[in-house]
Parts: structure tokens; C-alpha cells; sequence
């Protein structure tokens, strides 16, 4: 599926703004008919929840309905039609007028309808969309409904963030050639000292002749090709590389024998990823992530795309010498992987599959804790849900330079019976989507190298580790100690790169002590640095995400005091202490691992003290939530 672009022979229309809006159940049983009866109004992109001041707004589960009047161009006589949304979150209907034309399950991927035939240029049509915010054990993410004593439905969802939900990403009306290019994937190689590959493949909507033209960032052609599919030669290619970007342009046309018919653009970075040993290379050279995981999350938009945001939130990356980050836990718009594509910022990609553990129900609501694999819980609707979005994930991102690995899911219970049946058929579709990008996934702190039963299957372990934070609550002595062990546990055993993807302890900003004292500014200071001396003795240690960039929205609940409160940032983007301790740590690194530059950053290998007795873990229920 291709992203719509206003090209020589596509336009496009966007239908972002304001639109009706309603509660399901304030309605009449088929609101799609007629004029929606209401006088709310909501903001596209934007999640719902938090635009208005009712509580019933917010915690409502179920369906909600948009609408709005759509103007069809009536210069699009003869031309395809085509209605996208960027997402809908977790699933939509979307009604033209009185007929249905797309239903889409998935909350975080794009979907369309084509129009075409239905509505006539130069007329006008009611577009009309019910989107669904509810989970259950058979989708992705997760979830559990109940019914209260008021009969009406409530929301358990097995992720620890606010269960936004709405169009949050923006919503089009394009047109193409009835004649038109399908698809276009892209991958690229680098031989003899230099030479760039740029392969592609094309896929058009009926057979016609194509032609392909390669343009480097001063307007020359570099290479051309013709036919649905090639290899493109760029000697001397620059490459793209993190931290300094360098895109290509791919220019595709497809002809009838003497015009153009269809014409389309595709950014291209030259540059290879690979896993070897124990380092991750990307244009054969070590690579060392530096960086966070992150939500889509701003106050009153939710998880609403904003423009604003994206430049701020890059320019903070920058600042804190960050060179990467992974989309926790979910696709993020895809204006994000591209300004990461024109940045130079490199990203882990990960699916919307948080939540596979059911030990997190048990942790939060003292009951007994049932399998995750099961056929009454995670089950093969749910696989079959899991694979589908993988499908759509690739789908979407695979041409990107910024893209090196994917994350095929976030801390499920790998520890438990079922867990290798049930992932190891989608890490095999994955691999078979995409053969060039390595593979993870999030081992929660339950999953130790003894009992996890992924690790084999994966090229790169990532590791959700919380000592001093949930195990050994401010010892950050003994939490060193169960640090060290585990690492060094994980690389014995399976001799692969090993990053942490989530470490960090929440704080008040401006909570201040001369202590250690857990929730201060100056205790994950010393969270963080405790974390980063363990690291720097691992040798195959690849990287550190900090869970996380910033303050993030959550649900209600005991430990969770409007929000979670890990980040270094705070909400609105104002740096905690831990900020500046990871400017200071990892500016001018230049992605190799730190004590590998001694003479640029003054920074030395410690030596790994001789643990000879392992304090023994003991975790209070819930804790492996981040």
C-alpha cells in the first residue's frame, strides 16, 4: 500500500479538522443514514478521550461516531478514488453516504476503501465512521471486557498506558490513474568498497510497461532502469548513515506506450543492517543504540499526531545525544519514520502486541494468574490477529532506511507453555515478509535465560530489566549486583548482541534529596548511572533505551499518580536531572559503545567485579510493568 502523494498524475485531499461527533448509544440504530444528532464536535488527528470535560467521554467503551461533508474534486473525472485513514484506533466502519465501504480491525496501521464508481466528481458525500476502542483476548493489543452492575461494558486492558482511542492520525481523499502502481519495495546493498544496489520491485494494478530513474540530493540521475523489477548500480553511493541522513530519490512511471500514465517517489537510504557475532553492524560498522522508548502521547491531543511535537521531540533526541529510539508499543505514524528517514535517527519498529502476559491481570488484581496460552485467553484468533498486523506493519515500513530491526512483540510471557508455539510461526512470517531486517522481542524481567523460550529464534535479546526499581527498591547496591548476573547470564548462553530496551524509575520533577531516595530527581540520576556501569562491562552489549523519553498518560491506578512518571522528560518536554546526566554520557559517542572512544569522551572500561553469590530475586506482584 502506497503512501498517497500529490504527484504529475495523483492528487489529494485532507479531511483533517473538525468533525461531528457522538457517543454509540445517543443515537438513533443507524446513524450512518442521515445528519449525525449531536452538537460535539471533535479535533482529527487527535484521540478523543481527553478533548472534552466528561467523564463519560472518556472512560466510554465501545463504539464512537464521526462524520463529516466531503467534497469530491471535480477534476477528478476518469481518475480512481480512494478514502484513507492513517489509523483508527482499535477498529472502524466507515460508511459513504448509506453504504458501507471499509471495516478494519487494528488500531495503528492505515487502511482504505476505493470510492471509485460511488461518488461522482464535483459532488459532495457524507462520510460516517464508527470507531471501536474495545479489546479482547483475540486482538492486538489485548483485553478483557466485563459487563458492571449497570450493564454496561468494562475495559481491562493488559497494557500499562491510557487506552487512547479515535482517528488519531489524519484521514484523505486522493486519486490515481485508473491504470496505477500497486506497490514498490525497495532494498539495498553496498559491494566492492562502495558500490550501492538499490533493488526494487513493482506492482501495478494491470500489466504496462515502467520505467524507474534514481536521483541523488543535487537533482542528478544516478542510475535508471526499466521493467517491473531491477538492480540500480550507484558507484561511489553515499550512504545513508545514523546521524547523517542521505536520501535518494526513486522516480517511478508507467507508461502506455507513449505517455505517462501513473508516476509515484520513493525516498531511498543506501545502507545495510546486519547482526554478526555479538555486534549489530549497520554499513558494516559496530553499532551502539543510544536512546528511549517512547509513546505517541501529549496532553489533551492523547495519541494524536502533531507536527509540533514530531520537530520538538527530534530536537531533544539530538540534544540528549540519543541516535535511536523504539516505536513502544505500537506503529507510530509514519511521519515519524520519516523524519527519522530524513534525520538520520534509527528505530527498532515494533508491533502493537503488548499485553501478552496475562501475570500482569494477576499482579493488578490479585487473582489467581491464568495461562497466556490458551484456548480461553491468547489463542490462534489471536495469532492470526498478531500475524495480520505484522503483514500490515511490514507492509507500511519496509522501504524505510531508518527501519533495522522489527520488534515482533513487547515482554510477553515467554517463560510460560505455549509461548514458543505460538510465536515462533510469526517470527517465521516475518523473516519470510522481510529477509534483510534482524529480529526482537522484549523479554520481561519474569524471563530469565533459563526459562525463556524465544531467544534462540531471535538475532538480537532485549532485555526489560527494573533492578533498583521494582526488584531491590532503592538498593541500588544489590540491584547492581542482579544486574550484572542476569547480563552476564544471557550472554553465556546464547552468545548474541544484547540490548536493554526498557530501564528507568519514575520521579517528580523537581522532588529533590541528598539521599537515595526512590521518586527523586537525583535517584534516577543514580538509577541510570548504576545501569550504565553494569553495561560498559558487558562486552557484547549493544545498546541502551531508556524507558522512558517522557511523562506519558496512563489508567487509573495505586502506583500510578497521573501517569507514569519515568520519564526523563517531563509531559510537556522539560528535562528531569537524568536528562543532562544522558547528554553528558552519551554526546559525541557517534553510535560506538562507550569505553571503545577513550581518547574523545575521556570514558574507560570498568572491571567486572567477581559476583560470587547471587542475591536471590524476589519482586513484587505487577512489577513487570513499565
Amino acid at each position: 500500500m502506497l503512501k498517497p502523494l500529490a504527484t504529475a498524475t495523483r492528487e489529494l485531499v485532507n479531511l483533517d479538522g473538525l468533525w461531528l461527533f457522538a457517543l454509540d448509544g445517543t443515537l438513533g440504530p443507524e446513524p450512518w443514514k442521515s445528519r449525525l444528532e449531536t452538537r460535539l464536535e471533535a479535533a482529527v488527528p487527535a484521540s478523543y478521550n481527553d478533548l472534552f470535560a466528561e467523564q463519560k467521554i472518556r472512560d466510554h467503551v465501545g463504539l464512537v461516531w464521526y462524520q463529516r461533508t466531503v467534497r469530491v474534486p471535480r477534476g477528478w473525472s476518469d481518475q480512481r478514488i480512494v478514502l484513507r485513514f492513517d489509523a483508527a484506533t482499535h477498529a472502524a466502519a466507515v460508511y459513504v453516504d448509506d453504504t458501507l465501504v471499509a471495516e478494519h480491525v487494528g488500531g495503528y496501521t492505515p487502511f482504505e476503501a476505493d470510492l471509485t464508481g460511488l461518488i461522482a466528481p464535483g459532488t459532495e458525500f457524507r462520510l460516517t465512521v464508527a470507531v471501536d476502542n474495545r479489546l479482547t483476548n483475540i486482538t492486538i493489543p489485548p483485553g478483557k471486557l466485563t459487563v458492571g452492575a449497570d450493564g454496561q461494558e468494562r475495559q481491562t486492558h493488559f497494557h500499562d498506558f491510557y487506552n487512547y482511542a479515535g482517528l488519531a492520525r489524519s484521514v484523505w481523499l486522493y486519486s490515481t490513474p485508473r491504470s496505477h502502481l500497486t506497490d514498490i519495495t525497495v532494498t539495498t546493498d553496498v559491494v566492492d568498497g562502495g558500490t550501492g544496489l538499490v533493488s526494487y520491485r513493482l506492482a501495478t494494478s494491470e500489466p504496462a510497461p515502467a520505467s524507474v530513474r534514481l536521483i541523488d540530493e543535487t537533482g542528478n540521475t544516478v542510475a535508471t532502469g526499466e521493467g517491473h523489477s531491477g538492480t540500480l548500480r550507484v558507484e561511489d553511493a553515499v550512504l545513508w548513515r545514523p546521524g547523517a541522513a542521505y536520501l535518494y530519490r526513486l522516480e517511478v512511471e508507467i507508461h502506455d506506450g507513449w505517455h505517462v500514465v501513473d508516476a509515484y517517489e520513493l525516498p531511498v537510504g543506501i545502507r545495510t543492517v546486519a547482526v554478526q557475532g555479538e555486534q549489530f553492524l549497520i554499513n558494516g560498522e559496530p553499532f551502539y543504540f543510544t536512546g528511549f522508548g517512547k509513546h505517541e502521547d501529549t496532553a489533551i491531543r492523547g495519541k494524536g499526531h502533531d507536527n509540533a511535537y514530531l520537530v520538538h521531540d527530534f530536537r531533544l533526541l539530538d540534544w540528549t545525544g540519543a541516535n535511536s529510539f523504539r516505536t513502544s508499543h505500537y506503529p507510530y505514524a509514519e511521519e515519524v519514520i520519516e523524519f527519522a528517514d530524513r534525520h538520520g535517527i534509527v528505530v527498532i519498529d515494533e508491533t502493537a502486541a503488548v499485553g501478552l502476559n496475562l501475570a500482569v491481570e494477576a499482579g493488578l488484581t490479585g487473582q489467581p494468574p491464568r495461562p497466556t496460552f490458551s484456548p480461553e485467553t491468547i489463542n490462534d484468533q489471536t495469532q492470526a490477529a498478531h500475524a495480520q498486523h505484522l503483514r500490515e506493519l511490514i507492509d507500511r515500513d519496509k522501504n524505510h532506511p531508518s527501519v533495522v530491526m522489527w520488534c515482533v512483540a513487547n515482554e510477553p510471557s515467554s517463560n510460560e507453555d505455549g509461548a514458543r508455539e505460538y510465536f515462533e510461526p510469526l517470527i517465521k512470517l516475518t523473516r519470510e515478509l522481510d529477509p534483510t531486517r534482524p529480529l526482537t522481542t522484549t523479554a520481561v524481567i519474569f524471563a530469565t535465560s533459563e526459562n525463556d523460550r524465544l531467544a534462540d529464534l531471535v538475532d538480537v535479546i532485549s532485555l526489560n530489566r527494573y533492578y533498583g526499581w521494582y526488584v531491590a527498591t532503592g538498593d541500588l547496591e544489590t540491584a547492581e549486583k542482579l544486574l550484572e548476573a542476569d547480563l552476564r547470564r544471557w550472554a553465556a548462553k546464547h552468545g548474541k548482541p544484547i540490548m536493554m530496551s526498557e530501564y528507568g524509575a519514575d520521579t517528580i520533577a523537581g522532588l529533590h534529596s541528598v539521599l537515595d531516595t526512590p521518586w527523586t530527581e537525583e535517584f534516577q540520576a543514580g538509577f541510570l548511572a548504576m545501569n550504565h556501569r553494569v553495561f560498559d562491562r558487558i562486552p557484547s552489549f549493544v545498546g541502551e533505551h531508556v524507558w522512558n523519553f517522557a511523562d506519558f498518560g496512563t489508567g487509573p491506578a495505586i502506583h500510578r499518580v497521573d501517569g507514569n512518571k519515568k520519564g526523563i522528560f517531563t509531559r510537556d518536554r522539560r528535562p528531569k536531572t537524568a536528562a543532562f546526566a544522558l547528554r553528558e554520557r552519551w554526546t559525541g559517542l557517534h553510535g560506538r559503545k562507550p569505553g571503545s572512544i577513550t581518547a574523545q569522551n575521556g570514558q574507560h572500561q570498568t572491571a567486572a567485579p567477581d559476583f560470587t553469590q547471587e542475591p536471590a530475586l524476589s519482586m513484587p506482584a505487577g512489577a513487570q510493568r513499565s
